[in-house]
């Protein structure tokens, strides 16, 4: 679980693992080159490849918009296959939109979510050039 500056949380995770215990989200974002299986929440499929960026930056920007906004609110999730590198990513940009500087959304994600997060360096530049 990620708590950002304003206090939203959100719950990173890799859908390779079993769902945590707890309640379900309400919304969840998930990135994979391929389409999810279904599930019983509302959820978002963004098409990013493992180790990549997203196919269509623009429409992923807006589903982490939809996502940050909504976590105001909801139980919101965001997901890939291992829960590190691509959602990883995504919580840095929604560090960013929640006020975090670019340049330092990546180490505020590895402090509070996962150390590895974030994993390759065009990942890393996508954060940085990340506009809220």
């Amino acid at each position: 679980m990620l708590r950002l500056p304003s206090g939203r949380l959100v719950r990173g995770r890799g859908l390779r693992r079993p769902l945590p215990a707890g309640p379900e989200p309400g919304f969840a974002l998930y990135l994979l080159g391929k389409e999810p299986p279904a599930v019983s929440w509302e959820a978002r499929w963004v098409r990013w490849p493992d180790f990549r960026l997203p196919s269509d930056r623009a429409a992923a920007g807006e589903a982490l918009r939809e996502a940050w906004e909504r976590a105001a609110g909801e139980r919101v999730e965001v997901a890939c296959g291992g829960g590190v590198g691509r959602t990883g990513t995504a919580l840095a940009c929604l560090a960013v939109l929640d006020g975090v500087p670019g340049h330092e959304a990546v180490g505020y994600v590895r402090e509070h979510y996962a150390p590895r997060a974030v994993e390759t360096p065009w990942q890393r530049r996508f954060v940085a050039r990340f506009t809220p």
